[in-house]
């Protein structure tokens, strides 16, 4: 099993006044050849957005883009189907293919709450796609000790998630204490990404704390312990050589 250890202290940091940006993977201003991508993993960034700021229109294309509310309210625009500001709030995911170009925006909905969310980008199989967009609400519940799925390859006949142009797996587990959990990867050509939301718990010696993350590759299967109740989010993708 390989694994690669990013300490949440490690990653890049960019203070915006208004976006306060965790960069795990180089991205902006922030750039470490250690952590360009782990597979089709391109970005994850963890934000916090003051209240009625954010992103105005600007453009993408030929990427997966999905984000993740853990606290507020997103409000996102696009020039695919929404015209008009459309919320998402935690317990939902929006996913978004980017594709043969879209403008989008996304703003802090609240006026006087700060918004936390991560954004996640997975590199495509597919190239010039057409651009589209989905969101989904997840019950809490459901990944009470077992492991929610949020994410799939559009190619997949997995019922109940969203779909992504990209053989790739994200989900969510709420463990509690000394609740163990096997995770298992789809083969070895697979990794996946491990970020602790919250809480703090052990793969492989390794104990990770809130926002430390580890990659874990080469391996069919690994076992998570939680020293304590624990929030982990999963991000399995083709271990692709950019």
């Amino acid at each position: 099993m390989k694994t690669i250890i990013h300490k949440a202290a490690s990653r890049g940091f960019a203070n915006h006044g208004w976006l306060q940006a965790n960069h795990s993977f180089s991205f902006a201003s922030f750039f470490d050849k250690e952590k360009v991508h782990f597979g089709a993993l391109r970005v994850l960034n963890d934000d916090i957005i003051a209240p009625k700021m954010g992103f105005g229109t600007h453009p993408h294309d030929n990427m997966e883009i999905i984000t993740i509310p853990l606290k507020g309210v997103l409000k996102h625009r696009d020039n695919i189907v929404h015209d008009q500001w459309q919320e998402v709030v935690p317990g939902e995911v929006q996913v978004m293919s980017a594709g043969t170009g879209v403008q989008h925006s996304e703003i802090n909905g609240s006026v006087d709450e700060h918004l936390s969310l991560f954004q996640i980008w997975v590199i495509p199989n597919k190239q010039n796609v057409s651009p589209r967009y989905d969101q989904k609400h997840f019950n809490i519940k459901d990944r009470d000790n077992k492991l929610q799925t949020l994410v799939s390859s559009i190619d997949e006949e997995l019922e109940g998630t969203l779909k992504i142009h990209q053989d790739a797996l994200i989900s969510r587990i709420s463990l509690t204490k000394d609740n163990n959990f096997s995770y298992s990867l789809k083969s070895e050509n697979y990794g996946v990404y491990v970020m602790n939301i919250h809480g703090e718990f052990e793969i492989n010696t390794e104990i990770l704390q809130t926002r430390d993350a580890i990659g874990v590759s080469e391996t069919d299967s690994f076992e998570i312990k939680p020293r304590e109740d624990s929030e982990i989010l999963f991000i399995e993708v083709p271990m692709l050589k950019i």
